[in-house]
């Protein structure tokens, strides 16, 4: 296992508007090496395959344990988490891309703010600011709460909208994200989805957010979403 090697193919972007190309890497291997970790051995010694000297790979990352979702990209052509990619399980050679359906701000860093202008439109959170009281919470039934934790569970790593067909530039949908997080917040206790006027608002703030990104799709590079501006979100709620 001395002479192991591990050997992948990295998409590179200098800045939002310059070409993309390929880098390819060829790094030694050693035991419960993930994705993230190939980047790291970069950083130390940046230099290609072929010997070039380069710079070393732009990617998020964050908490290291799949909670977070900021270190989602495209790993052999599919949408996951580079930090729970362990080496081992994935087919050489490895190819790491930036997400397709996001601007790209450098390399394998991608602009999401699109997923929190949609959060933003459809109010997907619990006001607890302290300028009311609030008062006790209903009782939730057991089998509501299973429900509502697995909505919670979201990171926000916009791995649905990459996968999602649906989610383009030319349907404006908002994606699962936002759907899931307006139906967590929108649980009756007894497990029924509210019917009330303030669930049909809700949801006609996300169907205005749809028609917001289908305006600015279509100004927008092919595969791009480009989000509004914060004052225009709300203008269409």
């Amino acid at each position: 296992m001395a002479n192991k090697s591990v050997l992948f193919k990295i998409k590179r972007q200098a800045s939002p508007t310059s070409e993309a190309y390929w880098e390819e890497f060829e790094l030694a291997w050693r035991p419960g090496l993930n994705v993230i970790s190939l980047f790291m051995e970069i950083a130390v010694n940046p230099v290609t395959r072929d010997g070039k000297p380069t710079v070393p790979i732009n990617y998020d990352s964050n908490c290291l344990e799949e909670v977070c979702g900021s270190c989602a990209m495209l790993i052999n052509g599919k949408a996951r988490m580079a930090c729970s990619a362990l080496i081992d399980n994935l087919e050489q050679p490895i190819t790491l891309e930036p997400f397709s359906k996001f601007p790209v701000i450098r390399d394998l860093v991608v602009d999401r703010s699109v997923l929190f202008e949609n959060l933003k439109a459809v109010k997907a959170w619990v006001p607890i600011d302290g300028t009311y009281a609030l008062g006790d919470g209903p009782r939730i039934a057991p089998v509501v709460q299973e429900q509502a934790y697995q909505l919670s569970q979201c990171m926000s790593c916009c791995c649905c909208m990459e996968a999602c067909p649906q989610f383009n530039e030319s349907t404006g949908f908002v994606g699962a994200a936002t759907i899931a997080q307006v139906r967590l917040f929108n649980m009756h206790p007894t497990g029924k989805v509210l019917k009330d006027e303030r669930l049909q608002a809700l949801m006609g703030m996300a169907e205005s957010r749809s028609a917001a990104m289908r305006r600015t799709a279509s100004r927008s590079a092919p595969r791009t979403f480009r989000s509004p501006s914060p004052s225009a979100a709300w203008a269409a709620t």
